[in-house]
């Protein structure tokens, strides 16, 4: 045992909740079956708290996954011994060793066959995408509602649904079949992308750039990459465009925490061991005729990685891969990034009216990158009035700290200044 500071404590234990969590409730429920889902995050809570409270006093263990593991297994033992329900599953805890639950291969099938339950096609798509955040990727319900632009209320009674529904249905914790497979992959994939997305740029909070929740996209993205049943050309295709997009999250930010536009980035700073493994993962995406919008998206990321600097970006090459993603993803959200495209090519007047097309369509009501866009655009077409008007209204819309702090400079060079603090 290591004794440790109550605040390093509490960082080691966040640590293993956001990248532990999921496997050890994945390993439980596998094992008392889906309708007790909630008994074995409750298993998986009370050990968390149980390492809260110990460690600071008894010590940091050596193995410690290994300890909350199995101090949740206990835990559950004793809520199933309450149960008379549930008696038929203590033999099957009960001679399960704590070592055989923290091997990798393992928690990885779990964790896969837990992935494709909460992704069972006869629950609703949010239900599915709530419920994989919370179950497997220890997403909290307030960052869950953050990632969906919804309310907390919401997505807690979008669990609430989802679970009793699996309850109901007895839907089982397993791989599913072949024949099966198609339906159940394209959800799981989209939930790791959202997944992704709210790590690479999160909608709220203090910090843009939330690496630990991109590290567990990609960690799950490689789980089912590797396994036999789910090695396919769409699964390549999001994992090479993650860990492109990846690669450039240590220049995204400055040393202040501020955000950095694209084309301020030091591509110094760029990983280029992820880049690498991007476009290997891109290559074996390309095997066989399933083209995705995966696919699209990394080849866009693809053309960024490998450009020397921002002079020699292949801008209308991009334009051209956004016209094939509207084709297989018609968005407006990837209509606003074609404009943006669009403007490096033909300029800023051209980048304006495209948006100005799509700025009324009500998935934009809430997106601040719509404004923020056009700001941009104004202030490069030498109109500060326009580009500070809609800077201010971005200022309006739900951000992160550190892209507030943006808008707010970008305000301060049009001359203007926000009237109040937005929060």
């Amino acid at each position: 045992m290591n004794v440790a500071a109550p605040s390093d404590v509490d960082a080691l234990v966040e640590h293993l909740f956001r990248h532990s969590a999921g496997q050890m409730v994945s390993r439980l429920a596998r094992w008392l079956g889906s309708a007790r889902l909630d008994l074995a995050e409750e298993a998986v809570q009370d050990a968390l708290v149980r390492a809260l409270q110990a460690w600071p006093f008894a010590g940091v263990p050596a193995e410690p996954r290994a300890w909350l593991f199995q101090v949740a297994r206990h835990r559950a033992l004793d809520l199933i011994r309450r149960d008379v329900a549930l008696r038929g599953k203590l033999d099957i805890l009960e001679r399960e060793t704590p070592e055989a639950d923290v091997r990798e291969q393992a928690l990885g099938d779990d964790e896969l066959a837990m992935m494709f339950m909460c992704c069972h096609p006869s629950l609703p798509y949010a239900g599915r995408v709530a419920l994989t955040l919370k179950t497997v990727g220890g997403f909290g319900v307030g960052e869950i509602a953050a990632a969906f632009l919804a309310e907390p209320d919401a997505i807690a009674q979008r669990l609430v649904r989802a679970k009793r529904q699996i309850r109901e249905q007895e839907i089982a914790i397993e791989i599913p079949l072949p024949g099966e497979l198609g339906a159940r992959l394209e959800s799981v994939l989209d939930v790791l992308y959202l997944f992704f997305n709210e790590g690479y740029a999160a909608h709220g909070g203090e910090n843009l750039v939330r690496a630990d929740l991109c590290g567990e996209a990609i960690r799950l993205a490689g789980i089912l990459a590797r396994n036999p049943a789910t090695d396919l050309p769409a699964v390549h295709a999001l994992l090479a465009l993650m860990l492109l997009q990846a690669s450039r999250l240590p220049a995204r930010v400055d040393d202040a925490g501020d955000l950095l536009l694209l084309s301020e980035q030091d591509r110094a700073r760029w990983d280029h061991e992820l880049i690498a493994e991007g476009l290997d993962h891109l290559e074996r995406a390309a095997s066989g005729n399933e083209v995705t919008p995966y696919h699209a998206e990394a080849a866009i990321a693809a053309v960024h990685a490998v450009a020397h600097d921002q002079a020699s970006i292949d801008w209308p090459h991009i334009v051209r891969l956004y016209d094939d993603l509207l084709a297989l993803k018609p968005s407006p959200v990837v209509e606003l990034n074609r404009a943006i495209a669009l403007a490096m090519v033909e300029g800023p007047a051209a980048g304006i009216a495209a948006i100005e097309r799509i700025e009324a369509d009500p998935v934009l009501a809430r997106y601040y990158l719509l404004p923020a866009a056009l700001g941009g655009l104004w202030l490069k077409q030498g109109d500060l009035t326009r580009a500070a008007q809609h800077y201010r209204e971005a200022l309006t819309r739900s951000c992160s700290a550190p892209e507030r702090r943006f808008l707010e400079k970008q305000l301060a060079r049009c001359g203007g200044t926000s009237l109040e603090r937005h929060t």
